[in-house]
């Protein structure tokens, strides 16, 4: 009989897999790299617990091939999952059902399997994954806090309670949870998110940005998108601060490159670019760089988050492709899928990706085309919906900078006042803001009495 690092039995083929699937059980919650050395073993071991774990990094692609890609796996999974364990069985069944495109049958199997096998990681993060993809923040921190009695000597649970208290805006809880996983491990990356996710929301600008530059010396041995996202993160401070000649840099060696083809990656570089243009910094010709490797894109239709940034990297590069996209977007919300997909989540089909993605989709191409009002109009539909689509508050914070730009562009200079003013005054250190600030005012002919900048 086996046993995982977690302490969660396992049924293996090859006694000589125990290695590589705690590789996957301990690098999947640890966002590390080596979680994809289970792949190394899945011909020679077929036991259903690999070849899960083996179709849902296909899964993890999120990429429109990625289905295709994990279902000889799941299929081998599920011809032997009888003779497995409950918990087993159980851990199959709901990356079956995500491979299906059935995420919602999904989320409620990863749900069970917290209750009944707290000590099952990899589980609770996979079902967090697919509830923040929905925007389902509550059901994150439900989720880690159904593990907690049971795997408090986890950091990395801490760390994945650090983020479902955040995205529930719960900041001093998130603080907390993220702190005494760092106390557990000065290495535990998500919880180093989790706290610049905080400092970010709390204005605490210079903190955070010396937070992350403490923490940047333990990213190593992680996967491409923990990686990038942490200097993201790192980045978002700087530029907050003013240091553009430090975010270009960032962006160069360290957010963009690492993984030039993955999906997280992509996001992460467009939407750097896009903050930095809207700070009024010249990226020079970064967006047709990132467009080359957007263009296969054009046709995925995985998640209505990645959609939305590949559209507009796509149309700030001004390629012909950014228009196919939002025709593809438009046809695919009326049933149209692309030859040889399948939806990993079927459910968003009828709801999140008409009433929110495509006036989204629409109001990013006309802001990236320069059609100001238009874009107005569709983000303004789009807005109050917009957590339906997943991401972060921080990431989604882009479409709100976008949104406040084309009000300004489109000379609305009262309705961005009524933005401007409330942002301004939780970030009272933001240079970014500070700038806006200035130019709004003086707009509305009250520059000289009001004060836009500390000590001003």
């Amino acid at each position: 009989m086996a046993f995982d690092s977690l302490g969660n039995q396992v049924h293996l083929d090859d006694p000589a897999s125990i290695g590589p699937m705690n590789d996957f059980v301990e690098g999947f919650i640890a966002c590390e790299a080596r979680v994809t050395r289970i792949l190394q073993v899945a011909a020679l071991d077929q036991s259903p617990l690999v070849q899960a774990s083996c179709a849902a990094l296909h899964m993890f692609a999120e990429s429109a091939d990625a289905p295709a890609n994990a279902v000889p796996f799941i299929a081998t999974a599920l011809r032997n999952v009888h003779l497995v364990s409950t918990r087993e069985q159980g851990f199959v069944a709901a990356v079956a059902a995500w491979v299906q495109g059935d995420v919602g049958r999904a989320i409620a199997l990863h749900q069970q399997q917290a209750a009944q096998f707290p000590r099952d990681l990899v589980s609770l993060k996979l079902g967090q994954y697919h509830l923040f993809n929905r925007g389902e923040a509550a059901g994150m921190l439900r989720l880690a806090l159904t593990a907690l009695p049971h795997a408090s000597d986890v950091p990395h649970l801490h760390g994945m309670l650090a983020f479902g208290w955040e995205q529930c805006h719960l900041l001093e809880q998130a603080e907390a949870a993220a702190r005494r996983a760092l106390a557990m491990s000065a290495k535990e990356p998500w919880a180093q998110h989790a706290l610049a996710h905080v400092m970010l929301t709390q204005g605490r600008l210079q903190e955070g940005f010396a937070f992350m530059q403490a923490a940047n010396a333990t990213w190593t041995d992680l996967n491409s998108f923990m990686l990038t996202h942490n200097w993201w993160h790192q980045a978002l401070f700087a530029l907050e601060l003013g240091d553009d000649a430090l975010v270009l840099r960032l962006y160069d060696e360290q957010v963009w490159g690492v993984a030039k083809d993955y999906s997280q990656d992509q996001i992460g570089a467009v939407s750097l670019l896009a903050r930095l243009e809207l700070a009024g910094v010249d990226v020079g010709a970064r967006w047709q760089d990132l467009a080359n490797y957007l263009v296969p894109r054009v046709h995925d239709h995985v998640l209505p988050f990645l959609d939305l940034q590949y559209l507009y990297g796509l149309a700030r590069a001004g390629r012909a492709e950014a228009n196919t996209m939002l025709g593809s977007i438009e046809a695919y919300c009326m049933g149209v899928a692309p030859a040889g997909s399948q939806h990993p989540d079927r459910a968003a089909v009828d709801s999140v990706w008409p009433t929110v993605c495509l006036p989204a989709s629409r109001a990013l191409l006309a802001h990236a085309q320069g059609r100001y009002d238009d874009a107005v109009e569709e983000l303004g539909t789009a807005l109050p919906r917009l957590m339906q689509i997943g991401g972060s508050h921080a990431q989604r914070d882009l479409f709100g900078q976008l949104y406040l730009d084309a009000l300004m562009r489109a000379g609305h200079w009262s309705a961005a006042q009524q933005i401007l003013q409330p942002q301004l005054g939780a970030l009272p250190e933001s240079r970014r803001l500070q700038r806006q600030a200035r130019h709004v005012y003086r707009q509305l002919g009250l520059e000289s009495v009001v004060q836009t900048e500390s000590g001003s």
